[in-house]
């Protein structure tokens, strides 16, 4: 579907014009499917992430109206068009032979947000459809074209279950399904981009009775020990929570943590800690644990949570690159990284990063890694992860840091400490987790977020 920039003519930030005219009352729910249509636009043509691009929308124009209903309403419209832009683009494609009209505002937007709501959320089409109609009126520019989407999204709705039923749409960027090809085979990026498609379930990490509490909050207990959610519940409402008994974490994002092999007493060093649930997962094991972050807010957030969960450990803001401490007996990096496994959970993601942007994220990893070296004991493990699945940020990282540092050695996996989930062990002992491994009949109680994890030991 060929784009327009809204408002060509006026700054990208400015509110979204109005017709000069006076309008009617509003209808209920259309603030905030301005507010996603704005949002979408953010993300798409300025690369903003979702959180922020939200954040935008909520602090100017229609945004400080919306209550917190209306709110989640937009976060849900935004991120289910994400997910699946490819199909909803193609299916859009279909229906404009002639393309969108030129210059015609937010007509893309209002179209994307429309379709998103008849194929993907439970949104009467009816309903959906109106609001469109009524959000390209109140745009100065789609407004000639009012007509236009009652038709196309009226088409869209007559046609919805033939257009679900095609799989044929791409739903990621090319040059991002054409890197997992080349890594992966065309097999293995099919399975990986088929799985991104669908809403992740919650996964939770508990203290101890993993089994006890699978039954207390009605879940499936995963072969690793986590719980994962039969449904999207809110969370702070549930048995456990408010007295620290479990904490949010996906079932992949647990398994690193897992390979410090934490024992009680031992020094346990977390960079790049935030927001805390491997920290969480170290300090119940009984260590003594020093949680490192450079964002003094994300480390507050982390303190936080540990005193719910009450677990004791010290935080440290600072730049882990240039931190200096008596050596520890372990340490974890669970560095920055493009983030590409984590698209199950958050799709703006493939939206706004650059291939480019790899390099020089593993520039930083390789930096990192020198100094996280530096801060090991001898004898002591060194953990390194990421939620990418680029090689370049996993298994080329490791092997580049294993041919500078003769003086560190790989401690492989065992099929224990990969929690039980089968294949995600690789030939070197590294884990490496994929979003269509742990499959499940129901697609919700599917699949994990995209991990890579080695452990290392120094010699001594």
């Amino acid at each position: 579907m060929q784009r327009n920039r809204p408002g060509d003519d006026a700054p990208r930030n400015a509110p979204s014009p109005r017709p000069r005219r006076a309008a009617p009352p509003a209808p209920r729910g259309l603030a905030a499917r301005r507010v996603a249509a704005w949002t979408l636009a953010d993300i798409l043509l300025e690369r903003l992430a979702l959180d922020e691009a939200l954040e935008r929308q909520f602090s100017q124009g229609d945004g400080p109206t919306l209550d917190e209903r209306d709110r989640a309403l937009a976060r849900a419209i935004v991120t289910a068009a994400l997910r699946r832009l490819g199909t909803l683009r193609a299916a859009l494609d279909a229906r404009l032979p002639r393309g969108l009209p030129p210059k015609s505002g937010l007509l893309a937007e209002i179209l994307i947000v429309g379709a998103a709501q008849i194929l993907l959320l439970d949104v009467p089409a009816r309903a959906a459809v109106d609001l469109a109609v009524h959000h390209a009126k109140a745009d100065r520019r789609a407004f000639p074209y009012a007509k236009l989407v009652n038709a196309v999204l009226r088409r869209v709705a007559e046609a919805r279950e033939a257009i679900l039923a095609d799989t044929g749409a791409d739903d990621l960027p090319s040059w991002l399904l054409e890197r997992w090809r080349k890594n992966y085979g065309a097999a293995t990026a099919r399975a990986i981009a088929g799985a991104l498609r669908f809403e992740p379930g919650v996964d939770i990490s508990v203290k101890s009775d993993a089994p006890g509490w699978a039954e207390r909050l009605g879940g499936l207990l995963l072969p690793n020990g986590s719980i994962r959610l039969h449904e999207r519940l809110h969370v702070p409402a549930l048995p456990g929570y408010a007295d620290g008994e479990w904490w949010v974490q996906d079932a992949a994002a647990s398994l690193p943590a897992r390979l410090i092999a934490a024992q009680p007493g031992e020094r346990v060093l977390d960079l790049c800690a935030a927001p805390g649930g491997k920290t969480a997962q170290l300090a119940a094991a009984g260590a003594a644990v020093t949680a490192l972050d450079r964002s003094p807010e994300r480390l507050a957030r982390l303190a936080e949570n540990m005193a719910r969960l009450r677990l004791d450990v010290k935080t440290v803001a600072a730049d882990a690159r240039t931190f200096s401490a008596e050596p520890f007996d372990a340490v974890l990096l669970d560095a920055p990284c493009s983030a590409t496994g984590t698209i199950r959970r958050h799709p703006d993601v493939a939206w706004i990063k650059k291939p480019e942007e790899i390099a020089s994220l593993a520039a930083l990893q390789s930096a990192l890694l020198d100094r996280a070296a530096a801060l090991v004991r001898p004898g002591g493990r060194l953990v390194y992860s990421t939620c990418s699945l680029e090689p370049e940020e996993g298994e080329d990282q490791i092997a580049a840091f294993l041919a500078r540092h003769p003086d560190f050695k790989r401690a492989p996996a065992t099929p224990d400490e990969a929690g039980g989930i089968t294949g995600i062990v690789n030939a070197q002992g590294d884990l490496r987790t994929l979003p269509h491994h742990l499959p499940h009949e129901t697609p919700r109680l599917a699949g994990l977020d995209g991990f890579f994890a080695a452990r290392l030991r120094r010699q001594a």
